[in-house]
């Protein structure tokens, strides 16, 4: 059965920030759909870098399903190969943009790991950071989140593939760091999710494992999203290029549900939505 949104256990110790209370409150999870404004993110990148073809794909996506729109203005390219850009270049990209996917109506998100560029957005009418550092890489973001009293993903990342480590151990003692981080700068717990952070700092085989297993996870009573959509692990089952994988993105997403996620973060919206609500209704004839 597609296990209901791990904020359940969350909700039971401490208290949830009411727009992630309102996300996790349906019987599926919510669909966190990415928009990259960027030129080279590793599946879309320059599609949508216009301010009107940016403007055009979240109105698409949200009629399509999205619950949340996550932009992102630098391009972390799991494999590697990312070219870092300046806070100055991330906020020039976001300017003409941001504040008309605010006015959308739904939450926005703000893809980034530095802090001066999640200011400006919450600033600009963002509810959400999303540190795909878990607020280990830029030490002002801690005590950005907290002063925001704002939603806060934290994501694992590492800086090289060890395919050697027990990924899972890795993961769940990152996210001990993090959430130490977190209570230091007085971040609510009830703020926090988690981010296994599919194809960032693994191989194949590992992120896999973090899927079977997300449900270990559970354990800190926080809720958790996954973002597997066009990962690099799927061509390691069949071979595909990230446009391919559509298929296998919505089988890790199902998989993910069922383990206890509570936000899915994909780039095909429609087809997502419509397998998450399927599959629930179908478990709900039980």
């Amino acid at each position: 059965m597609i296990a209901p949104p791990s904020s359940a256990a969350a909700a039971a110790t401490v208290a949830v920030h009411p727009v992630l209370r309102a996300l996790l409150s349906r019987p599926y999870p919510a669909v966190m759909g990415v928009l990259n404004v960027t030129p080279d993110s590793f599946s879309d990148g320059g599609q949508f870098i216009a301010p009107d073809r940016a403007l055009a794909q979240a109105r698409r996506m949200i009629d399509d399903g999205a619950d949340i729109i996550d932009i992102g203005a630098e391009s972390t390219r799991p494999y590697g190969g990312a070219r870092p850009v300046s806070a100055e270049q991330e906020m020039e990209r976001l300017r003409p943009v941001l504040a008309d996917i605010v006015s959308l109506g739904v939450p926005v998100s703000i893809d980034s790991m530095k802090a001066a560029v999640v200011g400006f957005a919450l600033a600009s009418g963002a509810v959400i950071a999303n540190d795909v550092w878990g607020l280990q890489r830029d030490p002002d973001m801690a005590a950005l989140a907290a002063a925001r009293d704002c939603p806060v993903v934290v994501m694992h990342n590492r800086d090289h593939v060890d395919p050697d480590i027990d990924i899972m151990q890795d993961i769940s003692a990152f996210f001990a760091r993090t959430l130490d981080i977190a209570a230091r700068a007085d971040v609510p717990a009830g703020n926090i999710v988690l981010d296994p952070g599919i194809g960032f700092g693994k191989t194949p085989a590992q992120s896999m494992t973090a899927l079977a297993r997300l449900d270990e996870l559970r354990s800190f009573g926080l809720p958790l999203l996954v973002g597997a959509s066009r990962k690099r692990f799927i061509s390691s089952v069949i071979p595909s290029e990230p446009q391919q994988r559509l298929g296998g993105s919505i089988a890790a997403h199902l998989v993910a549900a069922r383990r206890g996620a509570g936000i899915i973060r994909t780039h095909d919206v429609a087809e997502t939505a419509q397998a998450l609500r399927v599959a629930a209704a179908i478990e709900e004839k039980r």
